[in-house]
């Protein structure tokens, strides 16, 4: 084992035999940059050596799930306390992932927060504390009460601005003094008392390490660590221009302060402008999070229940699966649920992003926080806690927020070798000035040398991508799209070709009865009402399509006196003392039933359009045809020529019959159809088109969707289907309008438009900035405002993405 090798350990489930344990052994031994790996079939556990430069955990996670067995982990959230810019949640993040039995660690600068995959046979919660505490942080496992998370977040901004308002008070006599410093204002008049050194000194002190200390504390634990932060350039800057003003201050007793060259105000009032940098920022970051309350509030407080028939009315945590909720009118229902009683409109709005009210029904689901309207409900609850769409909605923001973007990669490499270098320039700045620009001149090269270690603090590199993604993720949370990770809301804007799904995506996936045609002397009521009561003996979709249709019309259902379903071909029944034949033309034939030739061109017309239609024969008579289809979405057309306007190819995926497909396809404006594809089919049609240079993004709702949901570039989900596509998918759509799809892709580019921008101002500021302080044209205190402000313009550019309109 080298000195850079580690090793990690993984509980592999799904291994039956001693072939299968080999099975992984052999894989995992044969990839690059893997040492050793011992699977031991018993214990179901792996032990694996590895070179981190050759091969990743994830990796090695990857291979054996592609061998076909599972990997167990877990992952915890932490909150982390005395990050102070980038390079501590970089060190932060290097220090986790370089644990044994750590998969992947991430920690947000931003959120103040850590999410760790780990492997709990090798590693506990426990020691990841500990490990964050050695490097000199503080941490604690994230619980899942948000108010207390909000709260502890309002407690460090108070704490932030009476440190800032103490310290403003102490410096703004300092800063006065200042006005004493130059030639041309010496005619302002100056109490001697300010100019006193040791009254200096009195106001600067506490200043300097009692508000300040977090400062030194912080670059104290950064380089006890082998790194270097923002505290350190801030501690080095202002001790230099402090212990600097000291000694002048011991060596010059009995002088006239005027005569000094101090700079209590240079430490000072630059301490006060980082800490009201640090004040905006932090409510700034604050607001960012403002999707993640506004959901949080939508969830009703408590909730009226039947216990041991009574009604009575209880905090939300205590209602369990099952229980009877009574929901009255302008309510907001408090839990998933299946409605048992009554009828209502519910304005799902706030989930779905759906302006309509909803019309509900017994036996249809409702979801918790949306607001019943108008009806009295009693509802069955199914989800409850943690389990309900909101909650699950909260968990996926709040991951989005705290993940990491690719592009965020550079920015936490920069951070990590930014500020040794500052340090380099700020000691060549002072030695240039002190031996060459103005020789012999301690205080003019020592105010240089701090101007620079100020104007470079990294802090808006470190803020510019995370709170894009935190603005950006929020704000399509509102739209009804969730974006699962940083990298999918970054990744989303390359897509260029989408493949959607046809039933319950391009279509509302329910049949519906859409057309009746009419043998002569045929009455359409007396027909249907045949119909229909022969059909509601069927399970078929189709068959329940007819029956609701019909009962729509008003027309009665009779009893049926035989039944019996012919598959293939369709149904036989006597109903009223008739016969009935409903189905194919097969079944007509099989009959000796003859067609008229309207007939004929009634059922082809039908097929043509993507209808499904079924011949009807009474008493071995042909009495006309009623037609079935599963109708396009009213918004799926728009949507679609919405995406072909943005310049994406749009294709449509089924495993209907080519004829059918391409009638769907015209109506809906598609001109790419993949027709009669089998279910497991469908993720090899998506890595054809990703072999020929596209980006995919592939649009499902159903559980034959999930492996080409998994396989595409970008998965989404549309957010009425199935839990398993949605847990397969990188986005899910809450509303089932397809316009959510542009709204994704516009969502993307606008985040990777704003996180360019940032980075941008950010790299820029520095690059501008240091030279400018370096040749002496910023005075320390500007270079500390100018810095403050940097941090602040980043974050509230990112959060302009809270202001879009799609």
């Amino acid at each position: 084992m080298s000195e850079q090798s580690k090793e990690t350990t993984f509980n592999i489930t799904g291994m039956t035999c001693a072939a299968c344990s080999a099975r992984i052994e052999k894989g995992l031994n044969k990839m690059e940059g893997v040492e050793q790996a011992n699977v031991n079939l018993a214990l179901e556990k792996s032990t694996i050596t590895y070179d981190p430069k050759k091969v990743k955990p994830e990796e090695l996670q990857q291979k054996i799930e592609k061998l076909g067995y599972g990997v167990s982990m877990d992952v915890a959230e932490f909150n982390i306390t005395g990050m102070t810019c980038a390079a501590c949640s970089t060190r932060v993040e290097k220090g986790l992932n370089k644990m044994d039995g750590v998969t992947s660690a991430n920690v947000n600068l931003t959120l103040e927060t850590a999410t760790v995959t780990y492997n709990p046979e090798a590693v506990s919660p426990s020691d990841i504390i500990a490990k964050v505490e050695k490097l000199g942080y503080g941490a604690e496992r994230k619980q899942d009460k948000q108010g207390e998370q909000i709260d502890h977040r309002q407690r460090a901004i108070e704490k932030q601005k009476w440190k800032f308002i103490i310290s403003a008070i102490l410096s703004l006599p300092l800063l006065y003094t200042m006005v004493g410093h130059f030639s041309f204002t010496s005619w302002i008049y100056m109490p001697d008392f300010l100019m006193n050194p040791w009254f200096q000194f009195a106001l600067a002190t506490p200043v300097q390490f009692i508000i300040g200390s977090q400062f030194y504390i912080g670059a104290f634990k950064a380089l006890r660590n082998g790194s270097a932060n923002m505290d350190v350039l801030v501690v080095l800057g202002t001790s230099a221009a402090y212990f600097y003003s000291l000694y002048q201050s011991i060596q010059s007793i009995g002088a006239h302060a005027h005569e000094l060259s101090l700079y209590y105000e240079t430490s000072a009032v630059l301490i006060t402008l980082i800490l009201l940098g640090k004040l905006f920022e932090a409510k700034a970051k604050g607001r960012s999070s403002e999707a993640i309350k506004k959901l949080m509030g939508l969830q009703a407080k408590t909730a009226i229940v039947e216990r041991d028939g009574e009604e009575i009315e209880v905090p939300l945590e205590e209602v369990t699966t099952g229980d009877i909720v009574f929901v009255k009118p302008g309510e907001k229902v408090p839990v998933d649920g299946e409605i048992v009683e009554g009828r209502s409109a519910l304005d799902e709005s706030m989930i779905t992003g759906e302006s309509v009210p909803v019309d509900k029904v017994v036996g249809d689901a409702v979801i918790g926080a949306t607001i019943n309207k108008n009806g009295f409900l009693k509802i069955r609850a199914t989800k409850v806690g943690s389990d309900t769409a909101l909650a699950q909605i909260v968990k996926v923001v709040e991951q989005a927020q705290g993940s990491k973007a690719p592009i965020q990669r550079l920015a936490d490499k920069i951070s990590g070798i930014f500020v040794p270098i500052v340090v380099g320039i700020a000691a060549v700045t002072f030695l240039i000035w002190y031996f060459i620009a103005d020789p012999g001149n301690f205080p003019e090269a020592l105010e240089k040398m701090i101007a620079v270690l100020v104007i470079a603090c990294p802090c808006a590199l470190g803020l510019a991508t995370p709170t894009s993604i935190m603005a950006g993720s929020g704000r399509a949370a509102e739209f009804g799209i969730l974006f699962k990770g940083g990298e999918h809301l970054e990744q989303t804007h390359k897509i260029d070709t989408v493949l959607l799904d046809k039933t319950g995506t391009v279509t509302n996936g329910k049949p519906v009865l859409t057309d009746v045609v009419l043998a002569p002397n045929w009455n359409e009521k007396e027909l249907l009402g045949l119909v229909a009561s022969a059909e509601k003996q069927s399970e078929h979709p189709l068959a329940e399509a007819i029956v609701k249709g019909v009962q729509e019309k008003g027309v009665a259902l009779t009893q049926v006196e035989s039944f019996d379903a012919v598959p293939g071909f369709g149904i036989e029944a006597k109903v009223n003392n008739r016969i009935l034949l409903i189905g194919t033309r097969r079944l007509m034939e099989k009959h000796l039933v003859t067609i008229d030739e309207l007939g004929h061109q009634a059922m082809n017309g039908f097929e043509e359009e993507g209808k499904t239609a079924m011949l009807v024969a009474v008493d071995g008579s042909y009495a006309g045809i009623v037609a079935v289809a599963d109708t396009i979405k009213d918004s799926s057309k728009q949507a679609i020529n919405r995406l072909i306007n943005m310049g994406i190819d749009v294709w449509m995926i089924t495993g209907d019959n080519e004829r059918t497909a391409k009638a769907i396809a015209q109506e809906a404006g598609i001109q790419h159809v993949i027709a009669e594809v089998l279910p497991e089919q469908k993720a090899n049609e998506v890595k054809k088109l990703q072999e020929n240079g596209k980006h995919v993004a592939m649009v499902g709702d159903g559980i034959n969707d999930a492996p080409a949901l998994a396989v595409a570039d970008i998965g989404m989900a549309i957010g009425t289907g199935t839990d398993v596509a949605m847990e397969a998918a990188d986005i899910t759509l809450m509303r089932g309008d397809l316009n959510s799809i542009a709204d994704a892709i516009m969502m993307s580019k606008s985040t990777v438009r704003n996180i360019k921008q940032n980075l941008f101002w950010a790299l820029g500021y520095n690059t501008l900035g240091i030279p400018i302080a370096a040749l002496g044209f910023l005075a320390p205190w500007v270079a500390g405002a100018a810095m403050a402000f940097s941090s602040v313009s980043v974050v509230l550019n990112a959060l302009r993405l809270q202001k879009i309109k799609l």
